[in-house]
């Protein structure tokens, strides 16, 4: 049934008229352009339509847009702050953590959300985190090494 919803984006507020059933991943892509979050597989399986609602990870492809009324959205558009990359980017670029890129705006914003509930966690306590987040490049060492270090220096 086609609405208003409304929801803030990176910070901003959104007012849409859409059928509140439809994928929040489609409405990020292609009605608001936030493209960071990438379709895998649409079935909830990759991890790499990953956003963050009201601090937590979420996949949009299997979140409808009518769930995320009134409630913060926050997509790898939304991470950096002042043109300062977050630590978590810049860990990511540091450890060659990103190859083709495909699965990173996913893997960053599943790993803020770890870090928020666990800013100190173990390599064991980061794959299993992830797990949930396929890179079909093979990064997962650098992802880890990257995701451990934006640990350290964000105090954890």
């Amino acid at each position: 049934m086609i609405g208003i919803v409304r929801f803030t984006l990176n910070g901003r507020a959104v007012n849409l008229e859409v059928d509140g059933e439809r994928p929040l991943l489609w409405v990020l892509r292609t009605d608001l352009g936030a493209t960071g979050a990438k379709y895998g597989c649409g079935e909830g399986h990759c991890g790499s339509c990953t956003v963050l609602v009201d601090g937590a990870a979420v996949l949009a492809c299997q979140t409808r847009v009518r769930d995320v009324a009134g409630r913060q959205v926050l997509t790898i558009e939304g991470l950096e702050a002042d043109g300062e990359l977050h630590p978590l980017q810049r860990a990511f670029v540091e450890h060659g953590a990103l190859q083709c890129g495909y699965c990173t705006p996913g893997m960053i914003l599943k790993a803020h959300s770890l870090l928020a509930a666990n800013p100190r966690p173990t390599q064991g306590d980061v794959r299993r985190g992830l797990e949930g987040n396929l890179c079909r490049c093979g990064a997962h060492k650098r992802i880890v090494e990257a995701v451990l270090a934006a640990s350290r220096e964000t105090g954890g």
